[in-house]
């Protein structure tokens, strides 16, 4: 049994790192694609690549508790498997566009099967056996991303050489090499015994919201997750742009930065977050997370060479530690047979960051970088994103603060050990 987990986790992590390539290939083009397409300066482009990011994250959010909830009914593999399929199939559209809106309406194709995280999270949790393993299993999705972004970026950077859609027509093919791949290679994890009815009201966005008002257990860690995300998107929606304004970088230099932080964020999850988290426990692994983000973001915010962006990555990836943590915690307070449904939510909550965060973000970059702004702050978007993480730190505090005096509102296992314990 055993072995067989331990293939399983193989298989996953194999197919988030060959999807994450994917992804990490176009990112150092776009900006550049953006502003020949639309014919303006790389900081004016910023918002129309926020306007991309929120077609795919809207239509992540309106599809993915619907996919959550089919792979609660159906299992995950084939609900992965198309994901993966819908993804290789906007990256040729990509490739083709001749036009800013073709690059749109790839994107909501992305976005409406877009359900590889929330499959693959689904699938970790469905194997993994206590709160110390989930914590660990959830860093294989860190360390894949991470992996995923030292080749994707680097290796779309160096692409880039042979035209701006090179990066596109090499992530559509590893998206459909994955797809085969995991047809025929990847097990089913959820037994069919655990499976559920699929129910048409709980696959609804606003319905897969509602699963936090029938756990409020977990309401204010869900606010938290909320706040994080949309900090983070700071640097994940508008690295590229602030970047190449700020600095000068090229197509190349955006992908050996994208590919430090790859090396970075895979040797904080897949090595640092193992060793850590045990010695530290779940709740100070993400308050000393937490810190670190906010720093990082904090001095990306003043940086003014460009060798400072390399080294303040290094505070900033190191935050990594939180996400396994919290990802263990709030998946701790949520029977196994609604683990599916839970990512579900939680992807809303990312899709919703990546909805109302590249707008924040990039229109507030575009703006204090423009005449219009009372001010000239280029890194306006990074002290807006420490605004928040410092926020969710507060928030989780006064969480774990409520759960330590009621036992019965923690986890799983706490509940039952609190309902077990006979009355004095």
């Amino acid at each position: 049994m055993q072995s067989n987990k331990k293939g399983a986790l193989a298989f996953i992590f194999v197919t988030l790192l060959i999807d994450i390539m994917g992804w990490g290939l176009i990112i150092p083009v776009m900006a550049e694609l953006i502003s020949q397409l639309k014919g303006i300066p790389v900081n004016e482009a910023s918002p129309y690549g926020s306007y991309l990011l929120i077609a795919f994250a809207g239509m992540q959010f309106l599809c993915a508790p619907l996919m959550g909830n089919l792979s609660d009914r159906y299992g995950r593999r084939p609900i992965l498997l198309l994901s993966l399929l819908g993804f290789g199939i906007d990256y040729i559209i990509l490739a083709l566009a001749p036009s800013y809106g073709w690059l749109f309406f790839g994107r909501i194709i992305a976005g409406l099967t877009g359900a590889s995280f929330t499959t693959a999270t689904a699938y970790i949790a469905d194997i993994s056996t206590d709160e110390t393993a989930r914590a660990k299993n959830f860093g294989l999705i860190g360390a894949a991303f991470g992996l995923g972004f030292v080749l994707g970026p680097v290796l779309g950077g160096a692409l880039a050489t042979f035209g701006l859609r090179a990066p596109f027509y090499a992530a559509a093919i590893l998206c459909l090499i994955n797809c085969l791949y995991g047809y025929f290679l990847l097990p089913e994890s959820l037994a069919k015994e655990n499976r559920r009815p699929f129910e048409w009201k709980r696959a609804n966005p606003i319905g897969s919201l509602k699963f936090f008002n029938r756990h409020p257990e977990i309401a204010g860690l869900g606010i938290a997750f909320f706040l994080i995300y949309l900090g983070a998107q700071a640097v994940q929606s508008n690295w590229n742009f602030f970047t190449q304004y700020r600095f000068g970088w090229s197509n190349s230099m955006v992908g050996w930065s994208l590919g430090v932080v790859g090396v970075l964020v895979g040797g904080v999850q897949a090595g640092l977050t193992r060793v850590i988290v045990p010695k530290l426990g779940n709740e100070r692994s993400i308050y000393a997370g937490l810190g670190l983000y906010t720093i990082g973001l904090v001095l990306f915010a003043f940086a003014n060479q460009s060798w400072m962006m390399f080294a303040f990555l290094v505070p900033y990836c190191l935050g990594g530690i939180c996400g396994p943590s919290l990802q263990s915690v709030i998946a701790g307070h949520v029977p196994s047979n609604q683990q599916g449904e839970l990512q579900g939510a939680l992807t809303s909550l990312m899709s919703l960051t990546a909805v109302f965060g590249p707008f924040i973000m990039n229109e507030s970059f575009a703006y204090f970088t423009s005449a219009k702004a009372p001010f000239h702050f280029p890194g306006i978007h990074f002290a807006l994103g420490a605004v928040f993480m410092g926020l969710s730190i507060i928030l989780i505090k006064r969480v774990f603060m409520y759960e330590k005096k009621h036992p019965e509102a923690g986890p799983v296992e706490e509940k039952q050990m609190a309902t077990e314990m006979p009355l004095h």
